[in-house]
């Protein structure tokens, strides 16, 4: 160790300088060795600005979690943090609008540069200081903040500490306004609560948006007062022939709720013309013929269409998207629109004309899979890309006209592809996604002859063909999800593999304190 020759005085002002609020002093037993606190730019989304420096804080008895007067949202943000701590630091964390220099303290304002999701960060002896300009940046913050101290802040039993946060500053802003997940609970049906512990795992990542894919031809997973055989009966089953289920309306409030409270915001989406198969079953007046077919419990696509001709199937898409609307509060509403091989160009055409203007109607911006670009995107419509290849003329032409993308390459962003052909669960057919490979690529510069700012966001949809619990959720999400989730928050110049590895393989411990099964990939220097 290096030695100091300092005046002694001078020498015990320099330590004591440098214990934190709620460490031991005087009196107190002293905590155990423990290695330094992380760096601020080892969490993920990478960090747009980081300046180290200082001693750092610790978390202890007397911490207090201070929050402005006259905010709900802010106070909501620091009980959520502190719910997130007291487990297990064993600290009562109490949260306080009482104005004070220590502890940690959560304020609103700050550069107009923050926009609606920034925020920064300040760690110094005495307090954490987290502001941003909003509630959610404030919350993106806290996830900051959750990341930067030692991965048992997620067992939910006390643990040993110190807790401890590295001195210096985090300036952060996101890249796109819409980082997206999408959880498929047609093809396998999964509960409310199943619904929520995802969303909780997303939000760790800065997600702020879950895409909840409702209806397909395997099942219809929610209540719709004017034709309610679409949830008793088009919900019924499920891929492999398994109950399924549906979400009642109070079901789809909570699951909204909880979201929110997470800073997210929910876009549902019913899938038609094609994928519809749950609907047709359900009502033979939907149907061309006025034949009910059978429920459907395989894999397959392409085969089912909602009759375009028959003015009945207008009043059907205006009563479930009045409703839908109703219990949405978000600006987007998705509608689906792919693989429609049943309906013919014309016809697709004119039922997509029309299925837009009634979202419209009743207040909601239509999403659409990319097909949506061959019919003609309605003012302010996204397109939702899924291809493999990075060029597709059509939906360039879009985009060059105004079209908003989300991109969700599925050779890419797709979580349910198989890692490699051993992986137990999941697809192939856009091939094996590795992590590397599910990481490395520029949402910007991805599509051929697509203006970079026509990209809203990027989103990881997650599909249930073969997904039946919450551990398959997250063994096919972990550890792919965390890079898309950078991908939609952090700057380009961030994006680099080698560095991303190494911070990624420092999240295990983490998620299995959270109970989360992760697949192991080769490709990332895990700790034991």
């Amino acid at each position: 160790m290096r030695r100091l020759r300092l005046p002694i005085l001078l020498l015990c002002a320099a330590l004591l300088a440098t214990v934190p609020q709620g460490t031991a002093t005087a009196g107190e037993p002293a905590a155990p060795a423990a290695a330094g606190p992380r760096p601020l730019d080892e969490v993920i989304p990478a960090p747009t600005s980081v300046r180290p420096g200082g001693a750092p804080y610790t978390i202890g008895e007397r911490t207090v979690i201070r929050v402005p007067a006259g905010s709900a949202e802010a106070r909501r943000v620091g009980s959520y943090l502190a719910e997130l701590l007291r487990p297990s630091t064993g600290h009562p964390l109490p949260v306080t609008t009482r104005p004070g220099p220590d502890g940690i303290r959560l304020g609103l304002g700050g550069p107009r540069e923050l926009g609606e999701e920034g925020y920064r960060l300040d760690v110094s002896p005495r307090s954490v200081e987290i502001r941003a300009r909003t509630a959610s940046g404030l919350f993106h913050g806290v996830q900051t903040l959750r990341q930067l101290l030692p991965a048992k802040v997620e067992a939910r039993r006390k643990q040993s500490g110190p807790w401890r946060v590295a001195g210096g500053t985090v300036t952060d802003v996101p890249r796109y306004a819409y980082r997206s997940a999408m959880l498929d609970v047609a093809r396998h049906f999964f509960t409310v609560e199943q619904v929520k512990r995802y969303i909780d795992q997303l939000a760790l990542y800065k997600i702020n948006t879950l895409h909840l894919h409702l209806t397909d031809d395997q099942g219809w997973r929610i209540a719709i007062d004017s034709w309610p055989r679409l949830a008793t009966h088009g919900g019924s089953t499920e891929v492999g022939g398994g109950p399924g289920g549906h979400y009642t309306k109070d079901d789809y409030r909570e699951i909204v709720r909880h979201a929110a409270a997470r800073h997210m915001t929910v876009v549902p989406e019913i899938d038609m013309p094609g994928h519809t198969n749950a609907a047709l079953a359900s009502y033979a007046e939907l149907n061309c013929d006025g034949v009910a077919p059978p429920l459907y419990t395989g894999i397959e696509v392409g085969f089912s269409s909602l009759c375009v001709p028959l003015e009945t199937t207008y009043d059907f898409v205006d009563d479930v998207v009045r409703e839908i609307a109703e219990l949405t509060p978000g600006r987007y509403l998705h509608i689906g629109g792919d693989e429609a091989h049943r309906t013919s160009e014309e016809d697709y055409a004119r039922f997509m004309e029309r299925a837009q203007r009634i979202v419209a109607k009743y207040g909601k911006t239509v999403v659409g899979w990319h097909q949506l670009t061959g019919a003609e995107p309605a003012e302010g419509a996204v397109a939702q890309y899924w291809g493999t290849t990075g060029t597709d003329e059509e939906v360039a032409k879009a985009a060059r006209n105004g079209t908003r993308l989300i991109l969700s390459p599925a050779n890419r962003s797709y979580l349910d592809m198989k890692y490699d052909p051993n992986t137990p669960l999941g697809l192939s057919w856009a091939g094996h996604v590795e992590v590397r490979q599910s990481y490395d690529w520029d949402p910007g510069a991805y599509l051929e002859g697509v203006p970079e700012d026509a990209v809203l966001g990027v989103e990881a949809p997650l599909w249930t063909e073969t997904l039946e619990n919450s551990d398959h959720i997250e063994f096919m999400a972990f550890p792919r999800l965390p890079g898309i989730a950078e991908l939609g928050w952090s700057q380009a110049s961030a994006h680099d593999w080698e560095d991303y590895r190494t911070r990624l393989a420092a999240q295990g411990p983490r998620w299995e304190l959270m109970g989360i099964d992760y697949w192991r990939s080769p490709q990332v220097p895990w700790t034991d």
